[in-house]
């Protein structure tokens, strides 16, 4: 039986854009309110936040560093207080994609990665348990878990992280809480790049093609309105992961 979102309540972190952005209006066009976490990008979280009022009529922003500790404990004690307590769903969208390799990554560059990717989207995860205690959690993950990414070690070993931590916390935190994850693969380009880096990779995906961010909302909104399922990670890449490079280097 599909859930209904109308009069619901989501918290999207990193939200003001890309991703984040496409998920809040997918879930605001299905009647939810939206909590818009950002940490640097308050002009689009504010456009963004005037949208989902537009459509659902209930939107806030709220504003933290996922890699200050103090600033995540806080983050979902302070978006209970913007929504005079509620909240039904926790969608962990923010990351960081930093550049490193093997050859050069460093432990400060991994446990940042591990701190923002991984260990806030847990915190976050944890107290909403412990202080709603019912609804549904849906994590980002990458389509790359089913293979590597030479060329963003950091980032990929923290999403490993956080792929175990979906698992666990879907047995630990049921049957109140669902925990979920979408895993996205050929969508948006990297910062710095347009989208000629995506059409250079489309020949990687069995569909010969890449996908858009509403895609990944797609899923997300599934997850969301699907109350018999947890513990899944559904891959939004085009089948790539069928194709993942297990024996070498993948393109950059």
């Amino acid at each position: 039986m599909r859930e209904s979102l109308a009069g619901k309540t989501a918290l999207i972190t990193g939200a003001g854009k890309r991703i984040g952005r496409a998920t809040a209006l997918a879930l605001a066009g299905e009647g939810a309110g939206v909590v818009v976490h950002y940490h640097a990008s308050r002009d689009e979280a504010e456009a963004l936040a005037d949208a989902v009022r537009a459509v659902s009529g209930r939107a806030w922003t709220v504003d933290a560093d996922l890699g200050d500790a103090d600033a995540v404990a806080a983050l979902l004690p302070r978006t209970l207080a913007l929504t005079g307590g509620a909240l039904d769903l926790l969608v962990n969208n923010a990351s960081i994609f930093p550049t490193d390799r093997l050859a050069d990554v460093t432990w400060e560059s991994l446990t940042t990665n591990l701190a923002i990717n991984a260990w806030a989207p847990f915190v976050l995860g944890r107290a909403f348990r412990t202080r709603v205690g019912r609804g549904g959690i849906v994590n980002l993950l990458d389509t790359r878990l089913q293979g590597y990414d030479w060329t963003h070690v950091g980032y990929i070993l923290s999403k490993h992280v956080l792929a175990v931590l979906t698992r666990m916390t879907a047995l630990e935190y049921a049957p109140e809480i669902r925990v979920n994850a979408v895993a996205p693969g050929l969508v948006l380009p990297p910062p710095g790049k347009d989208e000629s880096y995506l059409d250079a990779l489309v020949h990687t995906a069995p569909l010969h093609r890449h996908g858009d961010a509403e895609d990944i909302a797609r899923a997300v909104l599934f997850l969301a309105t699907n109350d018999f399922i947890t513990g899944e990670t559904i891959h939004v890449d085009g089948g790539r992961h069928l194709r993942e490079f297990f024996g070498g280097q993948n393109p950059d």
